[in-house]
């Protein structure tokens, strides 16, 4: 008797699994029968047998829970593009259900239950936490924080004073930035780094410059007035600052919400050798947006749970803040592929975007989905405006306009992107009925 096979996904859900246009690309092109030997799809797996330019095909493979993925192609992207190849056949019907893995797949999957085992045990033989000891280290590190953001303040009003003509660069920056690493404070030293990147370009950034460091003192400066400020906006203080959230105590406490979540848009970020995914979610019957968070080194697999234009239905457990925006996933279902959504135009997304600053000043993006827009020329770069062109939101300025230019060719579109003081960074685009990832 044939086993189970997992049902297939969507190939807009495969997709966004790729880690990048290129690897998509590559993917399509090997999800055809003849390029495959071997395949098959079981309740927990899927697997094929891939011919690349060596005498001996690759073994690709893909745990479907997780989902994981293994290759034995020389590729150091995850999943690589046979992995997505193979996935995109079985999307499309073509991979059939098998009696049981062959011995590589059911090898490579014991050693993975294996190893989670032994996590397991190793957090159970840990023990409970020391509850003291953990409140006399944060004390100590809240402590140097508070040290290090009046050194910060006190660099701030003397540099400001001076004047910004005075530096020479962002090596000063970067040099103060050291040192609030040393504080314990990433969250500052984040920001001085962004100004020292800021000091050393060289068309308007004094402008940038100086908003920036002007945030940077108010958060600074917030640190001298814990005390004083509500529990909430407390939270989000700590949170800029880089404080670490226990996320076993949000699951345990936090704020929970029940909805079909809307995937609109996920965007990778690699930064201080570390890939962050930011899925954003928004509640269909709450009207909540969430933003869930994933990291890995550079060219590892992150978190695909959260597919791009699809609908999940799930608990999330906010994370404390102001607003809550951050949350982790409580328990979820097989995501949905849904139709295309709603969306605002653009002085919808700038009154929001003023309520989210309003809340909360260090605001950095926020997420927004345009209803019916075009691109358009702004300047000497590109934006997405309203159909009658009278209001439109700047692109980003490492955005390639392109995509959006070829599926905008026949008429408006919709858009969900990314937008904060830098521009507006597109992730979404719903086009003839298709969701595609920007």
């Amino acid at each position: 008797m044939v086993a189970a096979a997992v049902a297939p996904w969507s190939a807009e859900r495969v997709i966004g699994l790729a880690p990048d246009a290129a690897s998509a690309k590559a993917g399509r092109g090997l999800a055809t029968a003849a390029k495959w030997a071997d395949t098959g799809a079981s309740e927990d797996a899927l697997w094929g047998h891939c011919q690349g330019s060596g005498k001996k095909p690759y073994q690709a493979c893909v745990e479907l829970a997780e989902p994981a993925y293994r290759c034995t192609c020389p590729s150091r992207k995850f999943p690589c593009k046979h992995v997505l190849g193979l996935m995109l056949l079985w999307s499309a019907g073509a991979v059939a259900a098998a009696e049981e893995e062959p011995e590589w797949v059911g090898s490579w999957l014991e050693s993975r239950a294996g190893r989670a085992e032994r996590a397991r045990q190793r957090a159970e033989s840990a023990g409970p936490r020391d509850e003291k000891a953990a409140a006399k280290r944060a004390d100590e590190r809240l402590t140097r924080v508070r040290s290090g953001a009046a050194e910060l303040r006190e660099w701030l009003t003397d540099r400001l004073g001076a004047g910004l003509g005075g530096l020479r660069g962002g090596d000063e920056l970067r040099t103060v930035a050291a040192r609030m690493v040393d504080a314990q404070a990433p969250g500052l030293a984040s920001g001085l780094r962004r100004a020292a990147a800021l000091a050393d370009a060289r068309r308007g950034a004094p402008q940038a410059l100086l908003g920036e460091l002007s945030m940077l003192f108010l958060l600074a400066d917030s640190v001298s007035r814990l005390d004083e400020l509500p529990a909430e906006l407390v939270e989000t203080v700590r949170t800029r600052l880089g404080f670490p959230v226990d996320t076993a105590r949000v699951l345990e406490s936090g704020e929970r919400v029940s909805d079909d979540w809307l995937v609109v848009g996920v965007s990778d970020e690699e930064n201080d050798g570390l890939v962050t995914r930011r899925a954003w979610l928004r509640g269909e019957r709450s009207d909540r947006t969430a933003v869930v968070l994933a990291f890995a080194p550079p060219g590892r697999p992150l978190d695909g749970s959260l597919p791009t234009g699809h609908v999940v239905s799930a608990e999330l457990a906010f994370h404390p803040g102001v607003p809550p925006l951050r949350a982790s996933v409580v328990d979820r279902a097989e995501p949905v592929l849904a139709p295309e959504p709603r969306g605002v135009a653009v002085d919808g997304a700038l009154d929001g975007y003023a309520r989210a600053l309003a809340a909360d000043p260090w605001t950095d993006r926020v997420p927004v989905v345009l209803a019916r827009v075009v691109p358009t020329r702004h300047g000497e770069s590109w934006a997405l405006s309203d159909e009658d062109g009278k209001q439109a939101l700047p692109l980003v300025s490492t955005v390639d306009p392109w995509p959006l230019l070829a599926l905008a060719a026949t008429g408006p579109v919709t858009v969900a992107a990314e937008w904060g003081a830098t521009g507006l960074h597109p992730l979404t685009c719903w086009h003839d009925g298709r969701v595609i990832r920007l």
